[in-house]
């Protein structure tokens, strides 16, 4: 058998494989399968790390470890959080905690 008779075999089996493969996942859409790789925070773990981003005493990575979840998960869950901590208070309708003036003596 020479190699170049091989070679569009292949190619055709590749393409049979590729057609299966999207048949299959359309197929899979239509059941309503949710296909991909599953959210690795739930909608009330976003809600609890807003609240608990509002209070300036809570830093990020304390949150992240209180809900078992990595530091960038939480700035990719919470995308206002980029814009600073005001926008975040903002956003969620929370008021910031007062901070204590500095007198100048």
């Amino acid at each position: 058998m020479s190699l170049s008779s091989v070679r569009p075999r292949q190619k055709f089996i590749r393409e049979l494989i590729v057609q299966g493969t999207n048949e299959g996942l359309d197929a899979a859409r239509a059941r309503g399968a949710r296909l991909g790789r599953p959210p690795a925070m739930a909608e009330e773990q976003v809600c609890h790390a807003r609240d608990l981003l509002a209070r300036p005493e809570n830093t990020v990575t304390s949150i992240a470890k209180l809900l078992g979840v990595s530091r960038d998960t939480i700035y990719r869950y919470v995308p206002e959080l980029k814009g600073g901590r005001l926008a975040l208070a903002e956003k969620t309708n929370t008021a910031e905690l007062p901070r204590p003036s500095r007198s100048v003596d």
